[in-house]
C-alpha cells in the first residue's frame, strides 16, 4: 500500500527552532562509547569524540547523535553517572567551538537528557519509547526537544532471543499511533516528534526488511520518518558482511529509501551517505542539482 510522501523535511527542534525544510536530514553517530559494534570504541574518550563529532560536521551532517550507552543487541547497562560522564563533557565541548550545532542524545534516562538539554542538546533519542525511565516524559513536556520516538521489542539483553510479531508492519503502525496520541495528550507537539522503526531492535531479518519494503506505510501518520541502519547486523545476515564491509549495502538502502520518502537517516560514514542522498534526491527531482 503506497502512502503520499512530502518532498522536504522539517522538525521543530524547540527553544523556537525549527530545521528545514531541507530534502534530507543526515545524523551522524557519534558513539561515546568503549563497547560500539561498529567502531569498537573509537570515539570513547573526550577528545576523540569531539574530533569525531567535528569531522562529521565537516563532512555534513546536519544533527549529531551521541550516546553514552550501547544499544546494540547484549550489551550491558551503564549507571546514570557513567553515562553522564561519558557525554555531558562533549555536549559542552562542541556547543562552546560551535554554538549553532544541533546535538542529539541517544538515552533512554532522564537526568541524562535533563543535563544535555540545559547543555545545549536540541533532541532526544529515546530508543526505549519512555519505558526504560517514565520520569523523561517530564523532560520532554518541560523542555519541549525534538524526540525520536523508536520501536522496540524487548530491551538490548533479551531483544533479539525470539522476536515474533503476527504482522510487524500493522504492530509497529499500531505502536506510534498508541504513543503519537499519548504523547500530544501529556502536551509534547507533534511537530516535534519523528518516527523510527527501529531497524534490529527486537526483529529478525525478515521482520527488518519486511519493514525496509514497507516502510510507506508509517507515512499516513503525520510525521517523518528517521532510520538507523547503518551498518547493522541485518547486512551481515542478508549479505554474509562484516563491519565496514557493510558500507555498500548501507549506502544503496540509503538511496532507495530517501526514494521511498525517508527524510531522516542517522548514520556512520557522513560523507558518503550524504553523497548518496544528493545523487537520489536529483534523480528523483528529474536531473536537478542540490545546493
Amino acid at each position: 500500500m503506497h502512502r503520499d510522501k512530502e518532498s522536504f523535511v522539517s522538525w521543530d527542534i524547540g527553544g523556537g527552532r525549527t530545521l528545514g525544510p531541507a530534502p534530507f536530514f543526515v545524523v551522524g553517530i557519534v558513539n561515546c562509547t568503549p563497547d560500539s559494534f561498529y567502531d569498537g570504541g573509537v570515539a570513547s574518550c573526550f577528545s576523540l569524540a569531539v574530533s569525531r563529532a567535528l569531522a562529521l560536521l565537516d563532512q555534513g551532517a546536519d544533527i549529531l547523535d551521541l550516546g553514552g550507552e550501547s544499544t546494540r543487541p547484549f550489551a550491558p547497562s551503564v549507571n546514570e553517572k557513567e553515562e553522564l560522564e561519558r557525554v555531558l563533557p562533549v555536549v559542552q565541548e562542541i556547543i562552546r567551538l560551535r554554538p549553532e550545532t544541533i546535538i542529539s542524545i541517544d538515552t533512554t534516562k532522564a537526568k541524562v537528557a535533563k543535563s544535555c538539554l540545559e547543555a545545549g542538546a536540541r533532541i532526544i533519542n529515546d530508543v526505549s519509547a519512555l519505558k526504560a525511565d517514565p520520569a523523561l516524559l517530564d523532560v520532554l513536556i518541560k523542555y519541549q526537544p525534538g524526540y525520536v520516538l523508536m520501536h522496540r521489542q524487548g530491551d538490548p539483553k533479551t531483544m533479539q532471543l525470539a522476536p515474533h510479531y503476527e504482522d510487524v508492519i500493522e504492530e509497529i503502525h499500531h505502536f506510534f499511533a498508541d504513543h503519537l496520541q499519548f504523547l500530544q495528550h501529556k502536551g509534547l507537539d507533534k511537530a516535534k516528534v519523528v518516527l523510527d522503526p527501529g531497524i534490529g531492535f527486537g526483529k529478525l531479518l525478515e521482520h527488518n526488511l519486511e519493514i525496509l519494503r514497507h516502510v510507506d506505510f508509517f507515512f499516513d501518520l503525520g510525521c517523518p520518518l528517521y532510520l538507523g541502519l547503518s551498518n547493522k547486523s541485518l547486512w551481515r545476515d542478508f549479505l554474509g558482511r562484516e563491519g565496514r564491509e557493510r558500507n555498500a549495502a548501507t549506502l544503496a538502502a540509503t538511496a532507495l529509501l530517501y526514494q521511498k520518502g525517508v527524510r531522516i537517516h542517522r548514520v556512520h560514514e557522513v560523507q558518503e551517505c550524504c553523497d548518496a542522498l544528493r545523487v537520489a534526491h536529483s534523480l528523483g527531482q528529474g536531473g536537478g542539482t542540490l545546493c
